[in-house]
């Protein structure tokens, strides 16, 4: 007999889920420093070891690959956010030791990671069926190219028969065994890159379960967004933002670009090994303020986007929690502090916040539904813990709708869930 398996590849985490006899379904644990596992980060890290004949290239995923690169950060190549470029025409790879990496090489080479450290009977077995975003993160994305990378990566472990499910409609199944009478339940999904919707139809006749979807929307901002409007806000000014420079006798502005690479850290992580960089070391040799340019291209070389990307997760996190926070970043000359009111950061997502309201807008629409159609409201990814978020909801549909939970793994183990209805197709993307 076999069991379905759900897979959500996401920018921050992934996670893999499997039905159980009992009906049910639950993420794949795994153990790491004594802990117990579900959400697994989506990052991979290379480096070189020398072996009697010649070098070779060694990788880890996950918190392992965290690990090695913690503990040896300047010779390695560390990779993070790759589900950004899943339905970029424009990535055609990256260098890694002088190996080209297609999307696809990197998928599968995060989930191989990952797999190795699984439980021994944790495979990839069929039916798998994957989640995606309603709208994929990027400028132009391809959905299209995007199925087709991931069938690609998935080939390489055997994996023929793939069905391709939005990840709200997995979070909406998982929620929905919580139910207790018919439902129209609006799904909120906020995970690194995307923001994704979907408002279901859930019906009860004796223990079946029947559902339909009603309508899907989403964008492409979330929690990578709302960490970039932080570093916008208090790092880049730092590194050189709003600093000028001297050419050909006249005096001009420091380039956004540099700092747009900010905006998605799978960027910065492969920003060393392009032109652009080049560009920006013979431009601080020209700069009114070099040495906060210095600072910019030692923490490119250094490979800091990671250490940034924990001080700024730590700050955005506690301004979940409390009213006002210290943003503290330390390495070796660069040491940066400021302090950020949680209202700071809510002006700096606004506009953010308002085209994530105009796209739950576009959900209710083509649902054909009014607020007071909604009887249930389910948030979750990791951005769904921000306030603002929350209370996007709240005053909109009211408190006592909005439910949250497993928020990073429900999608996963949604997903399974459909893998095990006969009615699948009506759930999958075409």
């Amino acid at each position: 007999m076999t069991t379905s398996f759900g897979l959500d590849f996401g920018t921050t985490n992934t996670v893999i889920a499997r039905c159980l006899p009992d009906g049910g379904a639950a993420p794949i644990p795994f153990a790491y420093d004594g802990a117990t596992l579900a959400a697994i980060r989506s990052v991979l890290c290379f480096w070189l070891v020398d072996t009697r004949s010649r070098k070779e290239v060694r990788r880890e995923a996950g918190p392992w690959a965290i690990e090695h690169f913690l503990d040896d950060p300047g010779d390695c190549r560390f990779l993070q956010s790759l589900k950004t470029f899943a339905a970029s025409p424009g990535f055609e790879g990256t260098l890694v030791y002088n190996r080209r990496y297609g999307f696809e090489d990197l998928m599968g080479a995060l989930l191989r990671g990952i797999l190795a450290h699984a439980p021994d009977d944790a495979t990839l077995p069929e039916p798998l069926v994957v989640g995606r975003p309603v709208a994929f993160a990027g400028h132009a994305p391809d959905p299209d190219l995007a199925h087709e990378r991931y069938r690609a990566a998935l080939a390489g472990f055997g994996v023929k028969e793939i069905r391709f499910v939005y990840e709200p409609v997995g979070a909406a199944f998982f929620f929905a065994q919580r139910l207790t009478r018919d439902a129209n339940v609006l799904v909120a999904d906020f995970g690194g890159g995307t923001s994704d919707f979907s408002i279901m139809r859930f019906e009860r006749t004796g223990n079946r379960l029947r559902s339909r979807a009603l309508a899907w929307s989403g964008v492409g901002i979330a929690g990578d967004t709302f960490d970039f409007r932080i570093i916008d806000n208090l790092i880049a000014p730092r590194l050189g933002k709003h600093s000028s420079y001297r050419s050909m006798g006249k005096v001009l502005p420091m380039p956004r670009r540099y700092y747009d690479s900010f905006a998605r850290w799978s960027e910065l992580s492969i920003m060393k090994t392009t032109e652009a960089f080049r560009d920006l070391k013979r431009v601080q040799r020209m700069s009114l303020e070099p040495d906060l340019i210095q600072d910019f291209v030692d923490l490119i070389e250094a490979d800091l986007g990671f250490a940034i990307y924990r001080a700024v997760s730590d700050t955005k996190e506690a301004l979940s929690a409390q009213e006002s926070a210290t943003f503290t970043f330390k390495a070796d000359a660069i040491d940066m502090q400021a302090e950020v009111a949680r209202t700071d950061f809510e002006n700096w997502i606004a506009d953010d916040l308002s085209k994530i309201a105009a796209t739950v807008d576009v959900a209710m629409q083509r649902a054909e539904l009014r607020t007071d159609g909604i009887d249930k409201v389910f948030l979750t990814g990791g951005s769904s813990f921000v306030p603002a978020v929350r209370r996007l909801f709240a005053d909109r549909f009211g408190a006592d709708k909005v439910e949250t939970g497993e928020e990073l793994v429900s999608v996963a183990t949604g997903l399974a869930l459909i893998g095990e209805r006969d009615d699948i197709d009506q759930w999958c993307v075409a």
